[in-house]
């Protein structure tokens, strides 16, 4: 598996495992918005075989980090992509002087909720009706320690063990 930074012809792919991934009640992304993000903030794609299978974007707001969406094709889930994709992400954010990084999850998102924890993610609050479906979601946050946010090689940093 390669991880690497999409880029704009990475779009279509990306846009495609979008619609597959995510319904109406859970603030999908457009093709536009893909664009946009591939040129802002912080996006990656694992690709298996030349071919792309799962992405992370992290919105980048001033001293903020947020994970914005995740997504692995159902083929390819259990072979920890997720999980390698929030670690690369994590060095990445560490590397930049980021001390944190926040989410929205859904409450009902059984799965990911326990990647978010095994990765170090706390519950931070409970946002009621979040969602378009009026699910609620969990607020959730991953401190990085203060001299891990220091640490200029990848090698060195602990999230990455």
């Amino acid at each position: 598996m390669t991880i690497r930074k999409a880029v704009s012809s990475d779009i279509s792919k990306l846009y495609s495992i979008e619609k597959e991934l995510f319904n109406a009640q859970n603030f999908p992304l457009s093709r536009s918005s893909f664009y946009y993000h591939v040129q802002h903030n912080s996006l990656y794609v694992a690709e298996m075989d030349g071919d792309i299978v799962a992405y992370i974007l992290v919105l980048i707001k001033r001293r903020d980090a947020k994970l914005y969406s995740i997504g692995v094709l159902d083929a390819f889930r259990g072979n920890k992509i997720a999980e390698k994709l929030l670690k690369h992400i994590s060095c990445e954010l560490i590397a930049l002087g980021f001390e944190r990084m926040l989410l929205e999850v859904r409450t009902d998102n059984i799965a990911a909720i326990a990647l978010y924890k095994k990765i170090g993610f706390s519950l931070v609050k409970t946002l009621n009706a979040f969602y378009k479906d009026g699910c609620d979601a969990y607020l959730m946050e991953l401190t990085y320690p203060l001299e891990q946010s220091k640490i200029k090689t990848t090698s060195q940093i602990k999230v990455m063990q």
